[in-house]
């Protein structure tokens, strides 16, 4: 059974609707109004095997604040429904990802605690449409949705671009590696019975 999604949120600021399959081939329809966010949950879904639909509009004659944080909500909870129980997976991923002179480390934790440790300084205000500032933005949003620990460091900086699309191929491959079945795990990886 293909673990799949679909979350609808409709506010005054913005109007999401995403799908997401965990068990996918990569494939993603993504249109934020934001070309660089776009860019960057194609790579999620391109690095994650997970299948991406993302429809976004959102007040961006205001700022691209709610759309940026928005998307993270409805993603988040999108990662959540999909997950489901989380029995049999394999609950916690990392990786470090390389993007030419960047270095990115992410590590998350299927647990249902939403906890996000973010250590990263931006050295440009914006990379295309995107503001640099709102990646954070997105990420918290992605873990208190989610009900995930997620920890994003950059090791090495560099190019802000690298910097940001490292960050969102290392989460890919951290959430690929966390909501993996194992055949060894009968129920959910928990001395307490429960996530």
């Amino acid at each position: 059974m293909r673990r799949s999604s679909t979350i609808h949120r409709k506010t005054r600021e913005t109007d999401i609707e995403i799908t997401l399959c965990l068990d996918g081939s990569g494939q993603a329809a993504v249109n934020t109004g934001i070309g660089f966010l776009d860019h960057m949950l194609e790579g999620f879904a391109k690095h994650g095997f997970f299948d991406l639909s993302c429809q976004v509009t959102g007040d961006l004659r205001v700022d691209g604040h709610h759309t940026v944080e928005d998307t993270g909500i409805v993603l988040g909870q999108a990662i959540r429904e999909a997950v489901g129980d989380k029995k049999g997976i394999r609950r916690y991923g990392y990786f470090i990802l390389p993007m030419d002179e960047s270095l990115a480390l992410c590590a998350v934790d299927l647990c249902g605690r939403p906890y996000l440790q973010f250590d990263c300084d931006f050295t440009a205000e914006r990379v295309g449409e995107l503001e640099t500032e709102l990646v954070r933005e997105f990420f918290y949003a992605v873990s208190c949705n989610a009900g995930m620990n997620l920890h994003l460091r950059m090791l090495q900086s560099g190019n802000n671009h690298h910097m940001i699309e490292a960050m969102f191929k290392a989460f890919a491959k951290a959430l690929d590696e966390a909501s993996t079945p194992d055949p060894r795990i009968a129920d959910v990886l928990s001395t307490k019975g429960s996530l």
